[in-house]
């Protein structure tokens, strides 16, 4: 129909067009120029006549155009007008036909609302000798599973589950507001703590199977300080192209051999300052200082072993630095990688010189490790350590040792380890020394869906996966600092779910090397190992 109105309308603006191209002949008085006008008005009116036939044919067309619009636009009104008839019999069945697609639905529903929930496997396997701290042959050292979800848009949480060959336990479970005012973030349960870098790091996170001697001898050893409490944590004002956080934390007072509570108000006390700086677009350094308090188990021991009350005065203060090295080609990461890290330790403890009385005193331990991780390829790393460090109630026992570590990954859900360790160690029974050699290896493997919660493997910001997001951004200290660098509100709650390989090897890799925190999330010691 259309292609007729514009046949038609052609027909009609040709002939005039010609026409009123057509010069008119200069008038002259002359007597044939007269009989020439003649044949010139006949043609006139020819095209006129046929200038309003053309007329007539395009108003039928209109007219034809707009009756098939009308019947087409009547059509669906009298399909559908046509079963409100029986109406009734509709109003029947309506209670079968309706409650199968509510159901589905509801299912649908009920599996958006719930939580993301994977496991980690842990194996390892040791052989050679030790006499001072000996381990088993074979044991599934540790299956963890996590349960992961955003509640609302305030709040996240995050809870891991340990099962060992000892027994059940709740390795950190907690709530995280990300909406408070001033840009602070709380988080409130059971959690590692913010002291240093591997003491937030769960052990299937680690670069190594075991872990160093200091955090062994002097923070608790596996466990760490991972007790129930509070921790509260801001990005602060920091100079050009620096990014500054700091977070306070108050515990119960009860985690592992470190502190110990005898009384409510026997509280510990962790507080952690972090720097991070982009040095190049594949290097960065990230430094921190730690600090915390605590009551150690020198009250108890002695109300066991004397009946005396000591009022509470015996007290362990540690202090630590630590420095981390990254480096990373942004298009080449998952080929080639290095990061080098080392830690510092300071206890003060206070105690008695015999564990039944004696006299009062102060031990004052140091420890350290250095480690260095380098990608050859995607499938293999090597890495080596250097531990070094004296026990928190002997300070005069000193332990040094050096690992050598071989990984291959067989692909983005999985690793196998091997370790050799060397230790000189001392043995507080005979006040000798001792040596150890061993061979550890060690099987990783993980199922399910896990979130980067900005801290692969550790509480507070460890391996703040917000940091690897960060960079991604581009993104500067400045920029965050002004508020320009808005990152989405998923983001800002942490919640990327793990899409396909590329993802997984994301939080693997994640997990050895703890990234610039609080942007997005902080805890990001659950990424994937």
């Amino acid at each position: 129909m259309r292609k007729k109105i514009a046949l038609a309308a052609a027909l009609v603006t040709w002939p005039v067009s010609g026409f009123a191209q057509e010069k008119p002949a200069p008038a002259q008085a002359s007597s044939g120029q007269t009989q020439a006008a003649a044949p010139q008005e006949d043609r006139v009116k020819a095209l006129e006549e046929q200038l309003r036939a053309l007329a007539g044919q395009v108003a039928q067309l209109q007219n034809d155009l707009k009756a098939m619009r009308e019947a087409q636009a009547a059509t669906p009104t009298e399909a559908v007008a046509a079963p409100a008839a029986p109406a009734p019999a509709v109003m029947a069945v309506a209670p079968q036909a309706t409650v199968a697609p509510q159901l589905g639905g509801a299912q649908q529903n009920a599996k958006l609302l719930n939580p993301d929930i994977s496991m980690i496997g842990d194996f390892i396997g040791t052989m050679g000798r030790n006499t001072v701290q000996p381990s088993r042959a074979l044991e599934l050292h540790e299956s963890e599973v996590g349960l992961q979800a955003i509640i609302d848009p305030y709040a996240r949480a995050d809870v891991f589950i340990s099962f060992g060959e000892e027994g059940v336990n709740v390795e950190e479970g907690y709530v995280t507001f990300t909406s408070l005012p001033a840009e602070l973030r709380l988080r409130v349960g059971k959690m590692r703590a913010e002291f240093g870098k591997v003491n937030a790091i769960h052990n299937h996170a680690l670069a190594y199977i075991d872990r160093p001697l200091a955090t062994n001898n002097l923070v608790g050893g596996e466990d760490g300080i991972d007790d129930a409490g509070m921790s509260l944590t801001r990005i602060l004002p920091a100079p050009k192209n620096w990014f500054l956080e700091g977070t306070a934390q108050v515990f119960r007072g009860d985690s592992s051999d470190v502190f110990q509570s005898s009384r409510r108000q026997d509280v510990s006390v962790v507080g952690h300052l972090r720097a991070y700086k982009d040095l190049g677009e594949s290097t960065n350094l990230d430094l921190g200082i730690s600090y915390a308090r605590g009551h150690n188990d020198q009250e108890a021991a002695l109300l066991k072993t004397s009946g005396i009350v000591g009022h509470n005065q015996f007290v362990t203060n540690l202090y630590g630095a630590d420095a981390t090295l990254r480096w990373k080609p942004l298009r080449r990461a998952i080929y080639k990688s290095f990061l080098w890290r080392t830690e510092l330790f300071w206890s003060a403890r206070d105690q008695l010189t015999a564990p039944t009385g004696g006299f009062f005193e102060t031990q004052h331990a140091f420890g350290m490790y250095s480690s260095a991780e380098y990608r050859v390829n995607r499938r293999w790393t090597v890495g080596g350590r250097f531990d070094r460090s004296g026990h928190a109630a002997n300070a005069a026992l000193t332990d040094n040792g050096f690992s050598a570590i071989l990984t291959y990954w067989p692909s983005e859900f999985s690793q196998i380890r091997g370790q050799y360790r060397f230790g000189r160690l001392a043995n507080p029974a005979s006040a000798g020394l001792s040596d150890a050699n061993e061979l550890l290896f060690q099987f990783l493997f993980v199922m399910g869906a896990r979130h980067n919660r900005s801290r692969v493997a550790g509480g507070g910001s460890r391996r703040r996966q917000s940091e690897r997001r960060v960079r991604r951004a581009r993104l500067s200290g400045p920029a965050l600092r002004r508020g320009q660098a808005q990152l989405p509100a998923e983001a800002a709650q942490g919640r990327f779910a793990d899409r396909g390989r590329l993802a997984a090897r994301d939080r693997l890799a994640a997990a050895a090397d703890y990234s610039v925190g609080q942007p997005e999330d902080s805890d990001c010691r659950a990424g994937l190992f």
